[in-house]
């Protein structure tokens, strides 16, 4: 039972969300509150909710018939017990989350504290590690895909052909929800990733977590990986690439951009992709050397299948104390 706006920055994943106002009824009430006192921003609240009672019930059973539910809204208040109040009076049985949302997004942050296992799949850029991720989950692993929640596969070209990012805040109940799903099974598989992805950004507490987990760094000749890349990111426009490049040409150098962009020009995206990973090899390396190569394990690949390099990871993963410890 939560405003428009509030439902769009962040919910409970899975959520349905049937407004009791929308978001300038919402205001209108929260001034009342403020300005005059409780009770007028009640009676308003009343004014605005009591004609839309049939539209609230038959939104609801559009969704479920009568059965057991549980309703929300911000902080667990009048919003919630209100709407309780009226499906228990149409069949349904009801309960409402204590503290509402507020108390479930304490929850989620507080759950990155107790992250299973984690093995992470690495390779420098253009490896293939996303598809290795699903090969390894179709052989029974449990998995995150970090790149798919945030929508953005994490370089200067990451938001190509994805959807818009979600809030901070979606981002984070979205990864704690997929995180409740692995806590049992002892250990999880994510990719190599930077704290940032996009805008979103990894809480504190699982970053920390990712740092001292072994990572599993595939080895794939450079000639590969560049033909990935070309297949994955040949099918953009032009200009959608320059505008790619461009952000990354303070650390890609302006010889190496001018030059990359000519290539481009040219339709030469072999020779783009080839001077791009000047850039991406060498922050890729520098990550791994801050760590002094701790806990990184290489496995060397000699060809860019995600089916035979994701048996290999697991066999290698197998060896690896800090994994099944």
């Amino acid at each position: 039972m939560r405003s428009p706006a509030e439902f769009s920055h962040g919910h409970i994943p899975r959520a349905h969300n049937i407004p009791l106002f929308d978001n300038e009824e919402r205001a209108k009430v929260g001034t009342a509150y403020k300005q005059i006192s409780q009770e007028a921003a009640i009676q308003i609240g009343y004014e605005l909710a009591n004609p839309k009672i049939k539209s609230f019930i038959d939104q609801v059973q559009a969704v479920v018939k009568p059965s057991t539910i549980l309703i929300h809204c911000w902080r667990g208040g009048m919003r919630s017990a209100k709407f309780a109040e009226l499906l228990n009076q149409h069949g349904y049985n009801t309960h409402t989350l204590i503290r509402g949302y507020k108390a479930y997004r304490n929850f989620v942050l507080e759950s990155f504290n107790n992250s299973p296992n984690i093995i992470i799949i690495g390779g420098e850029t253009g490896s293939g590690k996303t598809e290795i991720l699903q090969k390894i989950k179709e052989r029974g692993e449990q998995i995150i895909d970090l790149e798919n929640l945030a929508h953005h596969k994490g370089s200067a070209f990451g938001s190509l052909g994805e959807k818009p990012q979600p809030t901070q805040e979606q981002f984070e109940n979205n990864l704690a929800y997929n995180f409740s799903k692995v806590l049992n099974f002892g250990k999880v598989w994510l990719e190599d990733e930077s704290r940032n992805t996009g805008r979103v950004q990894l809480p504190q507490a699982l970053w920390e977590k990712m740092k001292q987990s072994p990572i599993l760094r595939v080895n794939i000749p450079k000639k590969l990986r560049i033909e990935r890349l070309v297949n994955d990111y040949g099918k953009f426009s032009k200009e959608e690439l320059k505008n790619c490049v461009l952000k990354i040409q303070q650390r890609l150098g302006g010889q190496h951009v001018k030059h990359a962009l000519e290539e481009l020009e040219k339709g030469n995206l072999h020779e783009v992709v080839d001077i791009t990973l000047t850039y991406y090899d060498k922050a890729y390396n520098y990550n791994h050397e801050k760590r002094n190569m701790k806990d990184v394990f290489f496995v060397e690949c000699e060809t860019a299948d995600a089916s035979t390099n994701a048996d290999k990871l697991i066999e290698v993963a197998k060896k690896i104390k800090q994994v099944y410890a």
